[in-house]
């Protein structure tokens, strides 16, 4: 079914769905994080979220094609949630999950940079435009973190950059799938890199296991993350693929912060500033811009 004979009742509700599973990931992130730290949080994500699609790459009959790709594939997992799922863990121990989701928004800005330094995307005007007025936004919001920005061990101005560490990673993800992995279905690349990601954490999470057990409350944060945050979200985002296109499904980056910030104050009692408003909207134009989404407009 194409987006020409979806009507919007029918995907809207699971677009809608799929902002609220990613906003409220950074939630439970920052639950596990807590009580896990960084790298087994990380670890523990995308294991879940691996164990839950691998049936249905079974059931697909796709384990050849993962088979015949599985270098690329598995390689891709530390760019694409490997390092950017630890990042964010360590993230969210010192900044709020509203923050954290805001610059998660600048994923399309470095996917754009990136594919033009790589891969030679041609860079209009306006693309060019997108990229200064999302940029400059991510530097008004790290100017105005509470507490001022320190580069001390769990500093803030720490925290900011390993969003954005995690941000670019996404966008080098981006473009090596566009290079390398175009001809594989997005499941088998998906489940794959999962996994890769899961072997190529495995070690750091070992290491870095804490000594207390954390608690079932912990486990039940990384459990949603992993499971529905993840792996099911995973399954909302390639039926909306299919079903609406790549340019509608991706729109769903501005969603996301909406639900992280809202779900932050309700439950964490965060503190959502004019401010924070004001630089998401900025970093949303920009990368509405960068992205092309509305570079006809």
């Amino acid at each position: 079914m194409t987006e020409h004979h979806l009507h919007w009742r029918e995907w809207v509700p699971e677009f809608v769905l799929l902002a609220l599973l990613w906003g409220s990931s950074f939630l439970f992130m920052r639950e596990g994080a807590h009580a896990f730290g960084p790298f087994p949080t990380a670890w523990v994500r995308v294991t879940l979220a691996a164990l839950m699609l691998t049936p249905i790459l079974l059931w697909r009959h796709q384990i050849p094609v993962l088979h015949a790709h599985w270098r690329p594939v598995l390689s891709s997992g530390l760019l694409n949630s490997g390092i950017p799922f630890a990042c964010y863990a360590y993230a969210l121990m010192h900044i709020s999950t509203g923050l954290s989701s805001i610059l998660n928004a600048t994923t399309p800005l470095f996917g754009a940079l990136i594919a033009w330094a790589w891969l030679g995307d041609k860079l209009t005007a306006a693309r060019a435009l997108g990229l200064a007025l999302g940029f400059t936004g991510v530097v008004l919001l790290a100017s105005d973190v509470e507490g001022g920005i320190s580069f001390k061990a769990g500093g803030s101005g720490l925290a900011v950059l390993a969003c954005l560490v995690a941000t670019f990673c996404y966008g080098i993800a981006g473009s090596l799938t566009k290079r390398y992995l175009h001809n594989v279905p997005t499941l088998v690349t998906t489940t794959g890199s999962l996994w890769g990601a899961s072997i190529g954490l495995a070690i750091p999470a070992w290491l870095m296991w804490p000594d207390e057990a954390p608690s079932q409350h912990a486990w039940a944060a990384l459990g949603i993350a992993g499971l529905l945050c993840t792996a099911l979200a995973y399954v909302l985002y390639f039926r909306l693929m299919t079903c609406t296109g790549p340019a509608r499904a991706m729109t769903v980056t501005y969603l996301i912060p909406v639900f992280a910030n809202v779900l932050g104050v309700i439950f964490l009692d965060e503190v959502v500033t004019h401010w924070m408003m004001g630089c998401a909207v900025v970093i949303v134009a920009g990368t509405a811009l960068a992205s092309g989404l509305v570079g006809r407009k």
